[in-house]
């Protein structure tokens, strides 16, 4: 049976809004098929930083033939309601059926309904799910009506080799689209999935993103390896990743060694390092063979070949890991100068919540908690209350201002820089 492929080809699509824009163009698409009698076959969908993209294979030519059976007025009944469904049915009196039923005999309009073309049905779908699709965030872009995440520029869709023509918003489907955006931008034709995707791998465009996943990872493993390091694995920066890029190229660069040495020799805490590198830059962490040490030295995924093999990106993502390191090593060391407890009264100037006060407020309540769980048990009441008593101090620090995601983990560094007992800086 005849095979539908449908791309939507954007601007970049953020890379945690893929995954369910996919699905979500596979969901909706089946659903208004299945609405319309056609009930679909196999579904692919897939999605790059440039489209999403639906295959589905074995789809009827034809919407089956219906008969539709509608429920009349009873026999003599009044001349008006008679006359009022038989304009509502299209039929003559004689062409309807009679049946009955407790109430009695009744009319009944039975009507054979031919099915449509299902490249007709496809024409009328796809232009209604573009247009109501939801995206978490949208925009509108020129004079036109149509929301997408961003612009979007064309539409490729095409049913059992042919082109199923409408138009959304100006844009006119076709059997066109793009490779990769730098490295093969010229237009190509396809005909089916198969074409699509062998003539997209071709223009530098890897498809489906396990693949990509796949790559990145394989990859980035060998690298490290060749040069004697481990990769660091990390699945939540692999997703973000191969939702970045569509034909990945994977390269090393250098970290001033300065900010690998151990805290106690005047370097950066580790989790510093790799959430600079994971959270802000997007960079694998690297570390040394057989060890939880980190190597001077990131993995970066670009989305280019270059000609002088990628010398000039490494050693631009090099300037730009120093500055940010560069700034955390300042916040890091003026953040220590001040102790943890002095920090604690600067809560008082952060809000918890309305009707709760501020997170001084919150403290004072769990040092409570804590002095009366501690008794409770027979441990170190100072020890517990001490340790509830600078458990958001960090807040106020400079390094969480910029890195949130180590609230807490800085608090421990702090707190030990301090000569706080080593349980209240685990706590």
């Amino acid at each position: 049976m005849p095979q539908f492929l449908l791309e939507l080809y954007s601007e970049e699509i953020p890379a945690g809004m893929q995954t369910r824009a996919a699905a979500d163009l596979e969901r909706m698409i089946s659903d208004r098929l299945k609405a319309a009698g056609i009930e679909p076959g196999a579904c692919r969908c897939f999605a790059t930083p440039m489209r999403l993209a639906l295959v589905i294979d074995d789809l009827p030519a034809r919407q089956p033939d219906r008969r539709e059976e509608r429920k009349g007025p009873r026999v003599g009944a009044p001349e008006k309601a008679m006359q009022g469904f038989l304009k509502s049915v299209g039929l003559t009196q004689d062409q309807l059926a009679t049946r009955s039923d407790k109430k009695g005999e009744f009319y009944l309009a039975v009507t054979d309904q031919k099915g449509r073309p299902t490249a007709e049905i496809l024409a009328e779908i796809v232009p209604d799910v573009v247009r109501t699709f939801q995206w978490p965030k949208s925009m509108r872009w020129g004079s036109g009506t149509l929301r997408w995440v961003r612009p979007l520029h064309a539409i490729l869709c095409v049913f059992d080799g042919k082109v199923v023509p409408f138009e959304v918003d100006g844009i006119v489907s076709g059997n066109t689209t793009k490779g990769h955006r730098f490295l093969a931008p010229e237009q190509i034709t396809v005909d089916s999935f198969a074409d699509y995707e062998k003539k997209l791998t071709q223009a530098k465009v890897i498809l489906d993103v396990a693949a990509r996943k796949t790559l990145i990872s394989a990859a980035a493993d060998k690298l490290a390896k060749q040069e004697g390091f481990e990769l660091a694995a990390d699945d939540d920066l692999l997703n973000e990743t191969a939702g970045l890029v569509e034909w990945p190229v994977v390269q090393m660069g250098s970290i001033d060694e300065n900010f690998v040495k151990p805290v106690d020799q005047g370097g950066l805490p580790r989790e510093v390092l790799t959430s600079a590198m994971a959270k802000h830059q997007k960079y694998f962490s690297v570390r040394l063979a057989n060890s939880s040490d980190l190597a001077p030295h990131f993995i970066v995924v670009s989305n280019l070949e270059a000609d002088d093999g990628g010398a000039q990106m490494i050693a631009g993502n090099e300037r730009v890991l120093r500055a940010r390191l560069s700034d955390a090593k300042f916040f890091w060391d003026r953040d220590r100068k001040k102790k943890l407890k002095q920090r604690v009264g600067d809560l008082e100037q952060v809000i918890f919540h309305a009707k709760l006060g501020t997170l001084r407020d919150k403290i004072l309540r769990n040092e409570q908690i804590a002095s009366e769980i501690a008794e409770s048990i027979n441990v170190d009441v100072l020890l517990a209350k001490t340790a509830a008593s600078l458990a958001k101090a960090d807040l106020t620090t400079e390094m969480v201002g910029e890195f949130a995601d180590l609230q807490g983990v800085m608090g421990r560094y702090y707190a030990l820089a301090d000569g706080e007992d080593p349980e209240v800086a685990q706590a």
